[in-house]
């Protein structure tokens, strides 16, 4: 599915919910659909558009594919625009990624306010700092930049925050997306 940034809301367009049978049918097609759905929540710059890019199969989404195409995510910037501004756009996220794991959809990616993860990535800091840098200056689609490092502290003591509750914390996306590959295989 083509991430379309074109139609995009602007920032203080008031939402309403519909119908997303569309949506999400759209993502199964594309996509692999799963006994049970997962959710893997990592910082921005940690790896995960890199992870999807180099999938051989079509299993996981990126989040930020799934939330362009409802909506959820308004156009570019929206994390610059302050605390209670990011934790509105990431309830609309968790919303939306709730309903994919109901559909059997596996996703990651970084917005998320309440929505408990299975799974959460946390690069060593010096490591996620080089892919910030390298995406910033190479393919930028989006994201927080070198110039915005303290965005990515904050997040990442969010994240650990759900390590403290017991949700499984890795250092790198295909570990996380291993372990939950083998949880499944159990099940």
């Amino acid at each position: 599915m083509k991430i379309d940034y074109v139609n995009l809301l602007d920032f203080k367009t008031p939402v309403i919910f519909k119908d997303g049978t569309e949506v999400y049918e759209a993502f199964k097609k594309e996509y692999k659909v799963h006994k049970v759905g997962f959710f893997i929540l990592a910082p921005s710059g940690a790896g995960i558009t890199y992870f999807i890019n180099s999938q051989k199969k079509k299993k996981w989404i990126d989040g930020d594919e799934l939330w362009v195409a409802t909506k959820a995510h308004p156009k570019f910037g929206w994390w610059l625009q302050g605390l209670n501004y990011i934790k509105e756009i990431c309830r609309r996220c968790d919303i939306v990624t709730e309903e994919a794991k109901k559909q059997g959809l596996w996703i990651m990616g970084s917005s998320s306010d309440v929505l408990r993860p299975d799974a959460v990535v946390i690069p060593d800091w010096r490591t996620h700092k080089k892919y910030i840098k390298a995406r910033q200056e190479g393919n930028y689609d989006g994201g927080v930049t070198m110039e915005h490092f303290e965005i990515s502290k904050y997040h990442r003591n969010v994240l650990n925050g759900w390590v403290k509750k017991g949700v499984p914390k890795f250092k790198s996306v295909g570990d996380a997306a291993n372990y939950l590959v083998n949880l499944v295989d159990k099940l």
